[in-house]
């Protein structure tokens, strides 16, 4: 016993004088600095880029229409639906899309990306039950499809015309321009022409023709001659998902379409420098800001542009072993609570199916097994090979040849015991490595200028046996108002629908300079501590000089919030530490409450002579958050009862049985 007493004492003394050492000086969270790193662009010089890509199609190895071998060894499964997709849309009469489609963004803010989705996904499903069947059933269809989009004005959002001169409202057909949509819809068509561009010859000649015509005309041409679309970063400042997005799509398009040698070296010289702009703002650990769902159009997309180099190049492209390129891959797999749940700050989904084919890839290219067979775990998850498959013609074909490797690789749930990103302020942490039984927490530090940013500086996610207790809302359904001035007056974006407190009635403010300082992280076997003074986060209004919020694991045990503050000033504005769950909440008595979630009970203490618990259930009507909380939620309001300048309180959560 004496042995075991002084092994804690030596223990505390080592960890309280950490502690001081890494508080003796205040840090801010930081903007990640754009670093001028250019790691594409110094591999395109090493390796002679202009001299070594390859510009006729000879780097294409994925299957043809005319390759019927490899369609006819598709499973008879995914045979079926696949077909089945395409009959749906044999008599599809391809609609219009209305100048009052395009206005509604401006008359009530609502985007109506149903209008274009719908034409989207009756091309791919026509195209890939062509390509499976191949019996010319589907071509006539897919002709109307390619007619209708050929004679469309625009292939975009509503939501994205801020990037042409004209007035929002309607396209401008002289002014083309390439947002995420054009982008999608040309990387679609132009697999659709190389597929059966000899196909629609038999029929007429001038629908190959017009086809290709568009596609250089309202993508790749303006594509090319622009430099001042924001998203390609040439005019400075960070850019987010939309860059990887858009560069993989137009890749695409200009490495099957464009004839010209000298024009495809320089275009694919234009993508890897804009590609370079995406790493340069990207933070040393890897970290996505947006969060894993977003991170499959960002870092996912970013593994798949470098990955079409590469074939472009005959496998010179090699730059996989580089820290940054493997720290965002890792990154997925470190946010993962228990698949399909995953650590979702700012805008980012509860649940994400992530793109199982691109994680497995992307884990074999930087040599990280987990990360492997992460993928592989997702498409056991997904049942992969037991349905068709979604998303671009030709990432579907691609995985439909990946289908027989990646079922039979071997596959593992990433669950790892914890994780830090110093850098962008995120960490987590589970009772036991590779177990998502028991609790799993994720915290945040941070600042609220983030991209899809929430003001949710030091907020937290808690989870039990893999299921939700304290959770982060994400975002309801896109509107305008969304991305307008007007974001925050949405009840999801603000601070008091986080797992936060409210500060002299005062909620935390948007903005850059609203961050957290002495954000820290400390894990070992028995234990995990994450802290961060969220007091930066507030405006002058709030009175606070600093509030430290705490969270505490002690593995196989139990989970604590602690809050200590100092304000300058009492006002009359209610203080109190806010929670949102995704449980059934009920006072068991004075000091404790009962979450009872799916499967598991928790029960939360609290010091009743500190604070009082009002519990508010919220009825979730939105669209976009009943993916995730159908039942609605209850948030718990531990209201302050006499808040002096200084004082704290804390939460500890214990399992119990149900």
């Amino acid at each position: 016993m004496r042995n075991k007493h002084i092994y804690q004492q030596v223990f505390f003394f080592t960890f309280f004088i950490l502690t001081c050492f890494l508080y003796q000086k205040p840090v801010m969270a930081e903007v990640p600095v754009i670093k001028e790193r250019n790691i594409l662009a110094n591999k395109a010089k090493e390796i002679k880029l202009s001299e070594i890509l390859i510009t006729d199609n000879s780097w294409n190895k994925l299957p043809t229409y005319k390759d019927r071998a490899f369609w006819q060894n598709v499973s008879p499964v995914m045979r079926a639906e696949y077909i089945a997709n395409a009959e749906k849309y044999l008599k599809y009469d391809w609609p219009v899309v209305k100048a009052t489609d395009y206005l509604e963004i401006n008359r009530s803010g609502e985007r109506h990306q149903e209008a274009y989705a719908a034409c989207s996904n009756a091309l791919i499903s026509l195209v890939m039950g062509e390509l499976i069947e191949g019996k010319g059933r589907f071509i006539d269809q897919i002709i109307n499809g390619v007619w209708y989009y050929s004679e469309q004005t625009w292939w975009g959002w509503s939501a994205h015309f801020y990037l042409q001169k004209a007035p929002k409202g309607l396209p401008d057909v002289n002014d083309p321009t390439v947002d995420l949509g054009v982008g999608e819809v040309s990387c679609n068509l132009a697999w659709t022409y190389h597929l059966f561009k000899d196909e629609f010859d038999k029929v007429h000649p001038l629908i190959s023709q017009r086809l290709k015509q568009e596609i250089m005309h309202k993508a790749v041409n303006p594509f090319y001659e622009h430099t001042d679309f924001g998203y390609m970063g040439f005019k400075g400042g960070r850019v987010n998902n939309w860059n990887p997005w858009i560069n993989y799509n137009m890749l695409n398009c200009v490495l099957l379409l464009e004839d010209d040698p000298i024009k495809k070296k320089a275009e694919v010289q234009k993508i890897i420098n804009s590609l370079d702009k995406f790493l340069n703002g990207y933070s040393d650990d890897g970290g996505c800001d947006e969060g894993p769902s977003y991170w499959g159009a960002a870092g996912a997309l970013l593994y798949e542009g470098i990955s079409l180099i590469n074939n472009v190049t005959n496998d010179k492209f090699e730059v996989y072993s580089n820290p940054l390129i493997k720290n965002i891959g890792n990154y997925f797999y470190k946010v993962n609570i228990h698949a399909p749940y995953f650590i979702n700050f700012a805008d980012a989904d509860a649940t994400t199916g992530g793109s199982p084919a691109t994680v497995y890839r992307y884990g074999k290219a930087i040599g990280d097994p987990k990360m492997q067979q992460f993928g592989a775990y997702l498409a056991k998850l997904n049942k992969m090979g037991e349905h068709s498959l979604s998303g671009k013609i030709c990432d579907q074909i691609k995985n439909i040849g990946l289908l027989n490797e990646l079922l039979n690789a071997e596959a593992k749930e990433a669950l790892v015991a914890d994780f830090w990103l110093p850098d962008t302020e995120v960490a987590g942490a589970r009772d036991k490595e590779d177990s998502y039984q028991g609790f799993f927490f994720g915290a945040k530090g941070g600042f609220n200028a983030e991209s899809h940013n929430h003001n949710d500086v030091g907020s937290c996610v808690l989870y039990y046996n893999g299921k939700p207790c304290l959770i982060d809302l994400g975002r309801e359904q896109y509107t305008a108002k969304t991305f307008s001035p007007r974001r925050y007056e949405i009840w999801t974006m603000q601070s008091q629908y986080h797992n936060l407190p409210k500060i002299n009635g005062v909620d935390q403010k948007d903005g850059v300079q609203f961050k957290a300082k002495n954000t820290n992280f400390i894990a070992d076997k028995a234990k995990v501590f994450f802290t961060t003074d969220i007091a930066g986060a507030y405006p002058e209004e709030a009175k606070v000089k600093s509030w430290v919020r705490s969270y505490t694991l002690k593995r196989g045990k139990s989970f604590t919030i602690s809050d200590k503050y100092e304000l300058t000033e009492k006002k009359e504005g209610l203080t109190s530490s806010n929670l949102i769950t995704y449980c059934k909440v009920t006072e068991l008595l004075p000091g404790y409450l009962k979450f009872e979630g799916d499967g598991f009970n928790l029960v939360m203490s609290y010091n009743p002579k500190i604070v009082k618990a009002n519990i508010e259930f919220i009825k979730v009507t939105d669209a976009g958050l009943r993916r995730y909380w159908p039942d609605g939620v209850t948030r718990i309001t531990l209201e302050y009862l006499k808040a002096g300048l200084k004082g704290g309180h804390e939460l500890e959560f214990v399992p119990t049985k149900p």
